[in-house]
């Protein structure tokens, strides 16, 4: 499967630089991340909590078939500018990661293409190497295929 998404971690650095050019007009890719009913499709998870402004709150949740938690997590909007940028924190619950900073611009290309740039900032290069150990590239990349798999119905 070809990686369309691409995951840039420099060395010595405590952050990832995530890109990804999508066939969906911008106001269509910023929906994914802002309506909870997309979210819910694309990412697999129950949105508890989706508070899209400037302070707002946000909560996933996955359960497993005994309705076991399986992930969660939430954080803090700290800026939200619809068809532009979203700006939060990212904390997952019962994980050893530390909670992490996400800046998402969101671009136009074209009028039926837009870009999504997240660059995500660590606690220190070691958190984030650790999480790159994950299967972390090919799960967002699988991830954004669903979005736009997804979002692309919409139209």
């Amino acid at each position: 499967m070809e990686r369309k998404t691409k995951v840039n971690a420099e060395q010595e650095q405590q952050e990832i630089v995530i890109t990804r050019e999508f066939d969906l007009p911008l106001e269509l890719l910023f929906k994914a991340y802002a309506e909870a009913e997309i979210v819910e499709q694309w990412m697999g998870t129950k949105v508890l909590k989706l508070e899209n402004k400037k302070y707002g709150g946000w909560q996933f949740e996955t359960k497993d078939p005994n309705g076991n938690v399986v992930f969660s997590a939430n954080g803090v909007i700290h800026d939200f500018v619809p068809n532009e940028r979203i700006v939060r924190t990212f904390e997952m619950e019962n994980a050893n990661f530390a909670p992490q900073l996400e800046f998402l611009e969101f671009e136009k290309l074209t009028d039926q293409t837009s870009k999504l740039t997240m660059q995500i900032i660590y606690k220190s290069v070691e958190h984030r190497d650790q999480q790159l150990k994950l299967p972390f590239a090919m799960g967002i990349n699988m991830a954004h295929n669903r979005l736009e798999e997804i979002v692309n119905k919409l139209k």
